[in-house]
């Protein structure tokens, strides 16, 4: 079973294999204690017997099948949830990604809901399922195993389960609407917590160390008493559990105590003797031992639907993957029409009407805050579009189909931690080091490179630690160049740099639009006086 097109706690199955261990382990309980009984009854009966040891080694053989059953149910659903946690976490991670720019969360609230949101959905899986798949079959078992000893401990046995089921229903509601209360402090704590350490410099040359302080203390505390909702529940409920698990157990005790003393204040029912008394008793506390294991993984429950309920809610506000396209055999022709785009922070832009043909040099601009990189983002999908169309070769087209055809170089180019080769050439094989070389060379970072002494195999960190904020663009605009695209959309790529490299991005600018299509926003005139097109934002 995979995540696919729906997530929730009814679209997920609990894993077969963990259900048929668990019920195992029950079933090699109800041997075990019929070899004990087997063994013990002589004794107290002081009568001997000769088969003794083949009921001693089906006791040893009962007790390994119990540990062999009990961690081959973990293991097994383990994998299980592995393969439900990587499904959900393939479709969702692309999704967040894509929309990131446009959707204006916490990078945090993401991490927390990629990572240790979905963990929460794999141990809810792994465990939470099959046990309570088991838990509803394990009782019937040991009550039917006790039926030929005793009906009367039996129909004690299952009468307790009535009321049982009740009380666990309600604590069940209750702890679904603490859980995702939970669930959500939780992710605003993390998300502010992750925000607040990127902006760390920021905060501390501004002075403002006590105001954010007291922004996550405000966050913990919520989280804090939330945390203390869901426990109370998790405590009530393991309290209705343990007093209902004593309670068969002292009823049956006290009817066969009282049945082999002939105590009972009414009529025996049956006929009982020391055998069968010892081995209902021996049964009873395996009764509920399922109902145990299951309240022991009662809170994974709860944050795992909680969890899917966050994924799911995230996963239905994205719009459909789009319908792939053939890659463009040449520089294609985009026209936008009518295009109404809105900005994060809530500004709308647009209408836009262009026509933008390949191969070329097309400029957006405008002043600041005007919109250029929302509309850039919208040309790939990353930013909704309100209004209007966009045509590629006279074709309508979701702008996120295109996505996969198009270079891309923002004003703060992303970096891997790991070599400039790998930054530079993701994962492309066609483009050789002399190539990558010459293009650096061409964009004024030669000296860094010859600096660090390693060619393409010196080490980036993913804060760009040691390159100005220039270097770090021409690497992303390097990037964006050695990919086989052909539409590149470039963010401000003259920015932060001085005349001379500036000039040099230029004319590598102008010969890259002679075979394919460029999408630039930018301030630079130098890039006007050359561009086939430009769009005024106001």
């Amino acid at each position: 079973m995979s995540i696919g097109q729906n997530v929730s706690p009814e679209s997920v199955r609990a894993c077969s294999g963990a259900v048929v261990a668990w019920i195992g382990d029950t079933a090699a309980a109800i041997i075990f204690a019929l070899a004990l009984t087997r063994l013990l009854a002589p004794i107290v009966a002081e009568t001997g017997r000769d088969d003794a040891a083949i009921w001693i080694l089906l006791l040893v053989a009962a007790a390994t099948l119990r540990g062999l059953a009990q961690a081959g149910a973990m293991m097994t659903g383990l994998r299980h949830g592995m393969a439900i946690a990587d499904a959900a976490r393939a479709r969702l991670a692309p999704a967040l990604i894509a929309s990131a720019a446009g959707r204006g969360r916490l990078a945090g609230e993401d991490a927390e809901l990629i990572v240790a949101g979905v963990d929460r959905i794999e141990l809810y899986v792994a465990r939470f399922l099959p046990l309570r798949r088991a838990a509803m079959l394990s009782p019937l078992l040991v009550a039917l195993a006790a039926f030929p000893a005793s009906w009367v401990a039996a129909a004690i046995l299952l009468a307790t389960l009535i009321p049982f089921a009740i009380g666990m229903a309600l604590a069940g509601g209750a702890a679904h609407r603490a859980s995702e209360d939970q669930l959500g402090a939780l992710s605003r704590l993390g998300g502010l917590f992750v925000d607040r350490v990127r902006a760390l410099p920021l905060i501390l040359s501004c002075g403002a160390e006590d105001r954010v302080t007291r922004h996550i203390g405000v966050a913990a505390q919520d989280l804090a008493t939330r945390t203390l909702g869901v426990l109370r529940v998790a405590f009530v409920s393991s309290a209705i559990l343990e007093f209902f698990s004593a309670l068969a157990v002292a009823l049956v005790a006290v009817y066969c105590g009282f049945s082999l003393l002939g105590l009972l204040p009414f009529a025996a029912p049956e006929r009982l003797d020391f055998a069968r008394a010892f081995f209902v008793l021996a049964l009873a506390p395996e009764f509920y031992v399922g109902m145990r294991r299951l309240a022991a993984a009662y809170h994974e429950k709860q944050q795992g639907v909680a969890a899917m309920a966050a994924v799911a809610m995230r996963l239905e506000s994205f719009p459909p993957a789009p319908t792939s396209i053939d890659t463009p055999k040449h520089a294609a022709r985009l026209a936008l029409s009518s295009l109404v785009v809105r900005h994060p922070e809530g500004a709308a832009i647009g209408p836009v009407t262009a026509g933008w043909d390949g191969p070329g040099l097309h400029l957006i601009m405008g002043p600041s805050g005007s919109g250029k990189t929302s509309l850039l983002r919208a040309l790939i999908g990353q930013v909704a579009i309100e209004t209007g169309e966009m045509r590629m070769d006279e074709v309508a087209l979701d702008p996120a189909a295109i996505a996969p055809h198009c270079g891309w170089a923002g004003q703060r180019a992303l970096l891997l931690p790991d070599t400039l080769r790998r930054n530079l050439l993701l994962d492309q094989s066609g483009t050789s080091e002399h190539e990558a070389l010459a293009l650096l060379d061409t964009l004024g970072l030669d000296a860094l490179i010859a600096a660090r002494g390693s060619g393409l195999d010196w080490t980036i960190d993913d804060r760009g630690s040691g390159l100005s904020g220039g270097e770090r663009r021409r690497i992303g605009l390097a990037r964006a160049l050695l990919a086989p695209r052909p539409i590149l959309l470039l963010d401000e790529p003259t920015a932060d740099l001085d005349a001379e490299n500036a000039d040099g991005v230029v004319a590598l600018l102008e010969g890259a639009a002679e075979t394919r299509l460029l999408i630039v926003a930018t301030h630079d005139p130098r890039l006007a006086a050359i561009a086939d097109s430009v769009v005024e934002l106001a």
